[in-house]
């Protein structure tokens, strides 16, 4: 059904529609060519050609994000060492399990691709689990697996089984581009994983080659359907919404929360290292929203949770739901509960943050579980209030998100 569904949607659309989006990425500056695609004629010149109002009014997109809570939420941490001193308890672990990718995003990896990490440099199996474990006792009780692409790693099921065990998680989840899931997700189901987030940022197989650089669209949708079939409820689809890309799927992508508990994510898109950001391409939270209005009548939010990275929606009659994150319009900082643990053991505790700290190192000279609660509790204080908002962000050194983690 979810295959129909998605071939239905592509025949719909008009042969204009299928053959121009070669002309308007690189008219917006994607930096792609092809033989029946003009060449980028740079930022400047491309910028008097948009004709989008909400393009020539990009410089007054608010980036300061809601209220700040009188009172930050926190569940019984075990101890201090997940507090921020803004008092924001960290209970999300993200864990980047690997760099490499069998995708190229535009918006996650540059056209050149990036370097790697040495494999000796990443975390083994054990020293995920033994890190995991410190978190999870210390008061951290989700985890998601990130990569690169978590798939692809040779002890994925393994490692899904022994962090499903800890004592105190009661999630385990993983983002993946759906490649390869659909033949292991049975048995990623077995060894714990809970929760799954696919990313598809198309519907169009050939946008899918374009924006990818690859082959893969029909088991992304593949890994979808089996998703919902081994009854992972909702099952969330990323979509990150790239102006003159995309854009025009936005109400096609609703479309599949018909009659399916389907939950798609329209993420704004954000700058990183090599993914050539810029405004122009960014489609803002309230300009998705009206999109979604004009065509769907009955709209309504839905409750959010203090920490929730998205602001939550339903389509009345829908099964599933329509969700935005929002993190250069209306950034959620405030709420944050989520610290990253990248593939090569550095420590993040803010995405768009450049400051790292190795748990690698000091893990590997011997220390002792209490020196490595120091040094990440340490890290955790240092945590901002806020970040920059997007126009410093995109002029701040970062990671590509490939080494981040999705």
């Amino acid at each position: 059904m979810m295959r129909r569904c998605a071939l239905d949607l592509v025949r719909r659309c008009s042969d204009s529609r299928r053959t121009n989006y070669l002309v308007d990425a690189c008219r917006l500056g994607y930096g792609y060519k092809q033989n029946n695609c003009p060449p980028h004629r740079g930022s400047d010149e491309c910028a008097s050609t948009i004709n989008s109002p909400s393009c020539s009014s990009s410089q007054s997109y608010a980036t300061s994000c809601a209220t700040w809570p009188d009172t930050q939420p926190r569940e019984n941490p075990s101890s201090d060492m997940l507090i921020d001193s803004f008092g924001r308890f960290h209970n999300y672990l993200r864990i980047s399990l690997t760099e490499r990718c069998n995708l190229r995003c535009q918006y996650c990896m540059p056209a050149e691709g990036v370097e790697l990490t040495p494999n000796s440099d990443l975390l083994s199996h054990d020293e995920i689990i033994r890190l995991a474990d410190l978190f999870v006792s210390s008061g951290v009780d989700k985890i998601r697996l990130t990569g690169g692409e978590p798939t692809i790693r040779k002890d994925i099921e393994d490692i899904c089984l022994h962090l499903s065990s800890l004592k105190g998680l009661k999630t385990l989840a993983m983002t993946t581009n759906g490649i390869v899931l659909a033949k292991k997700l049975p048995k990623l189901k077995e060894c714990g994983l809970s929760a799954i987030n696919i990313s598809l940022d198309t519907l169009v197989p050939a946008k899918f080659e374009f924006m990818t650089r690859r082959k893969g669209h029909a088991r992304v949708l593949e890994s979808i359907n089996t998703a919902i079939e081994l009854g992972y409820n909702p099952v969330k689809v990323n979509c990150v919404v790239m102006r003159g890309m995309n854009d025009d799927e936005i109400c096609d992508f609703v479309e599949l929360t018909r009659e399916k508990p389907i939950n798609v994510r329209f993420i704004e898109f954000m700058p990183f290292d090599g993914n050539v950001w810029n405004i122009k391409k960014l489609v803002p939270y309230a300009e998705m929203l009206d999109k979604v209005r004009q065509q769907f009548k009955d709209v309504r939010r839905l409750q959010d949770h203090p920490t929730d990275t998205a602001k939550n929606f339903k389509v009345d009659g829908h099964s599933g739901t329509i969700s935005f994150i929002t993190s250069m319009t209306e950034h959620f900082c405030a709420g944050c509960n989520r610290l990253r643990l990248l593939a090569d053991g550095n420590f993040k505790v803010c995405l768009f943050g450049p400051s790292e700290v190795s748990l690698r190192d000091p893990l590997r000279a011997g220390v002792d579980d209490l020196e490595l609660k120091d040094i990440i509790g340490a890290a955790v204080k240092r945590k901002k209030r806020a970040h920059a908002g997007m126009f410093d962000i995109a002029k701040t050194a970062n990671r590509p998100m490939i080494h981040i983690g999705g």
